[in-house]
C-alpha cells in the first residue's frame, strides 16, 4: 500500500549511495602494465630498438586504454554494420555500412602501422604483435582486416609484380574507407575468401571456377563463398578451380577504370560474437575479374604463408582476450570487499586468479616468441643474434621450422583455452560480470572465434600431425627449443621425456592427436617461462600444467606455490 501524500521523492535517493565497487579499468597504459609483454617485447628485440618501440606501444597503450576508445569500442558493436545490396536507383553497390566508431578505430590501428608493415622492418612482427594484443584487448573485431592485411604479404610475394603494386599500400599507415582503384589509394585493405557451403575447412572441395580470360593471368569467377572475411575491403585472396586445379587469385573490389568488380555480398553472417565485424556469403556471377597469384594449381601452396601468419594472429587474439579478462578480474578484486576483507586477499580468489594469470602470461610468451621467429626467419639464411632470438641467437632455418609445426601447436591451444579463461574471470566479478556494461559478457562471446577461425581444432591437430609425419626438421626444431630449458625444472623435464614417449607411439595417433598437440603446447610453454618468466610463475605452470597438482577448474592451484606474487605480477594499475 501507498503512503498517503505528501510524498518525499528525494528520499529514495540516500539509498543508492555508491559504496564497495570497484572504479572503472579506463586512463592507464596497456603496454606498460602488462609485465609479460613488456619484458617479450625488451627481450626479442635488439637493445637498439628497444627504446623507439617500447615509447610506440606505451603510447598506443595509452590509447588503447583511454576511455575515448572505450566507447568506440561500445559504439562498433552496439550498431553492428549493415549492408546496402542497391543504392536508391536500384544499382547494385554491394557495400557494408559501419558505424563511425568503427572507422576510427580501424584508421587508428592502421596509423599504428598494425596492418602490412611488419615485413620489412627489423623487429617489425614483435613490434606488430605486441600492438596487436593492445588494441585487440579493447575491440577484437577490427583485428580481422588488420590481420587478413598482415598476412596477405606471402602470398602476394609468390608475384612480385604484383607484390610491387599492393605492398606498398597494405603496408600504409593510411586508412582510406571510399571505394576506388586500389592502386589510386593511399592506402588500402585485403579480406579472404576460402571456404565453401559444401566444403568449409576441406578447400580442395570448391567448385568455384576460374577461366582464363585473354588478358595474361587474368581470369573470370563463378561460383561463391562462405564466408568472406572482411567484405568491405579493397581486395580479396580466394581460391577457385582452374582448368590445372586449385589456384589462389586477387579479386579488387574495384576496377582499374572505376566500375564495381562483379562481387556481390548475398547476406552478412549473424554471429555469435564480433558483431563489430563484418562477415558476408559472396557470388561470383562469371564476370567477376580476377588476378592469378602462383601458378595454377598450386593455390594450397601459395595461400598456406597467409594461412600461417593469420593463424598466429589467432592465438595473440586470443592471449589479448585472456589478458583483458584476467586484467578485468584482478582490477575488481582488488576493490572490492566480501566478508570483511578485499577479495583478492582471499586465499581462495588469489588462488583463482593465480591460475588465470598464468594462462594469460603462458599465451602472451608463446604468441611473442612466434612473432619472434618471424623476424629472424624472414632476415634470410644466416644467424641473427639477439633479434627475435631466444637471446643467444638462432638461425632463420631453425626458426622457419619450429614456426611450422609451433603455429599450429599454438593455435590449437591457446585458442582452446581462451573460452575458459573468460569465463572464470567473468564469474570473478559476480553479476556484475554478467551484465554487458562490465564489458565481459562481448569478451566471452568472442572468446571461442579464433579456435574456429582458420580452421578449428581437429584441423590444427591434423596439420601438427602432417608436419611430424612429413617434416622431421619441424620436431627436431621444437625439440631444439624445449630442450634448451631442460635441467631447469624437473617437471618440466619429466613432461618433455613424456612427449617424448608419446611421439614415438605411432598407434591411434590421429585419435589422439588433440592430446598430443595439448601435451607440446604444454610443455613449449613451459619451457619458454622456465627460461624467461619470474620463478613463481613459472614454479606455479610446472608445478599445475606439468606436474599433475592441478583440479578440472581454475583456483586448484597448489597452495604452496607464490600465489600472491603471481597476481601481483597480473594486476593492470598500480
Amino acid at each position: 500500500m501507498l503512503p498517503a501524500p505528501p510524498y518525499r521523492i528525494g528520499m529514495a535517493a540516500r539509498t543508492h549511495t555508491v559504496t564497495n565497487q570497484a572504479p572503472p579499468l579506463v586512463g592507464y597504459d596497456l603496454f606498460a602494465t602488462d609485465r609479460a609483454l613488456a619484458e617479450a617485447v625488451e627481450r626479442h628485440l635488439p637493445p637498439e630498438a628497444c627504446g623507439e618501440v617500447r615509447a610506440e606501444l606505451s603510447a598506443l597503450g595509452h590509447s588503447a586504454g583511454s576511455a575515448q576508445v572505450q566507447e568506440w569500442a561500445t559504439l562498433a558493436h552496439t550498431y553492428p554494420p549493415r549492408l546496402r545490396t542497391h543504392d536508391r536507383y536500384g544499382n547494385r553497390i554491394d557495400e557494408v555500412d559501419f558505424h563511425p566508431a568503427w572507422h576510427r578505430l580501424l584508421g587508428r590501428s592502421v596509423a599504428a602501422g598494425l596492418a602490412a608493415g611488419a615485413w620489412d622492418r627489423p623487429g617489425g612482427h614483435v613490434r606488430r604483435a605486441a600492438g596487436f594484443l593492445l588494441v585487440s584487448q579493447t575491440e577484437a573485431g577490427h583485428g580481422c582486416p588488420l590481420s587478413m592485411t598482415h598476412a596477405s604479404v606471402p602470398a602476394l610475394r609468390t608475384e612480385p609484380a604484383l607484390a610491387a603494386e599492393w605492398e606498398p599500400l597494405l603496408a600504409s599507415r593510411v586508412y582510406e574507407r571510399a571505394p576506388r582503384p586500389p592502386l589510386e589509394k593511399a592506402g588500402v585493405l585485403l579480406g579472404m575468401g576460402m571456404t565453401e557451403k559444401q566444403g568449409g575447412s576441406d578447400v580442395r572441395a570448391n567448385t568455384t571456377r576460374a577461366e582464363p580470360l585473354a588478358e595474361a593471368g587474368a581470369y573470370a569467377l563463378t561460383g561463391h563463398k562462405w564466408f568472406c572475411s572482411a567484405p568491405m575491403s579493397d581486395g580479396f585472396l580466394v581460391l577457385a578451380q582452374a582448368p590445372e586445379g586449385l589456384s589462389c587469385f586477387l579479386v579488387p573490389r574495384v576496377l582499374p577504370d572505376g566500375t564495381r568488380n562483379a562481387f556481390a555480398l548475398q547476406r552478412l553472417k549473424d554471429k555469435l560474437g564480433n558483431r563489430s565485424n563484418a562477415s558476408a556469403e559472396v557470388e561470383f556471377d562469371g564476370t567477376t575479374w580476377a588476378r592469378r597469384i602462383g601458378d595454377e594449381g598450386q593455390g594450397l601452396h601459395t595461400i598456406m604463408g597467409m594461412v600461417a601468419a593469420t593463424r598466429l594472429d589467432c592465438a595473440l587474439g586470443s592471449a589479448a582476450l585472456m589478458r583483458q579478462a584476467v586484467a578485468q578480474a584482478v582490477h575488481h578484486a582488488t576493490y572490492r570487499s566480501a566478508f570483511g576483507r578485499l577479495l583478492v586477499d582471499q586465499p581462495l580468489m588469489r588462488n583463482v586468479l593465480a591460475d588465470l594469470a598464468l594462462e594469460s602470461e603462458a599465451a602472451t610468451v608463446l604468441g611473442m616468441r612466434l612473432a619472434a621467429a618471424y623476424d629472424v626467419a624472414e632476415a634470410g639464411p644466416e644467424a641473427v643474434p639477439g633479434a627475435g632470438s631466444p637471446g643467444n641467437g638462432a638461425d632463420a632455418e631453425h626458426e622457419r621450422q619450429l614456426l611450422r609445426i609451433a603455429v599450429p601447436v599454438a593455435k590449437y591451444w591457446v585458442t582452446k583455452r581462451c573460452t575458459p579463461v573468460v569465463a572464470e574471470a567473468l564469474e570473478c566479478l559476480g553479476g556484475n560480470g554478467y551484465v554487458e556494461e562490465s564489458g565481459l559478457p562481448r569478451l566471452l562471446r568472442e572468446s571461442p572465434l579464433n579456435s574456429i577461425w582458420e580452421g578449428a581444432g581437429n584441423i590444427q591437430a591434423l596439420d601438427v600431425l602432417r608436419v611430424l609425419h612429413r617434416e622431421p626438421a619441424a620436431l627436431n626444431a621444437f625439440l631444439t627449443e624445449v630442450g634448451r630449458a631442460r635441467g631447469a625444472d624437473h617437471r618440466l623435464d619429466r613432461a618433455i621425456r613424456d612427449t617424448l614417449a608419446e611421439l614415438a607411439d605411432l598407434e591411434g595417433m590421429e585419435a589422439r592427436a588433440r592430446r598430443l598437440v595439448e601435451r607440446m603446447a604444454r610443455v613449449l610453454q613451459g619451457a619458454l617461462l622456465v627460461r624467461w618468466a619470474p620463478a613463481e610463475v613459472a614454479d606455479a605452470f610446472c608445478a599445475s600444467r606439468l606436474g599433475g597438482d592441478w583440479g578440472l577448474t581454475f583456483g586448484t592451484l597448489p597452495h604452496t606455490v607464490a600465489l600472491g606474487t603471481v597476481v601481483e605480477r597480473a594486476r593492470p594499475v598500480a
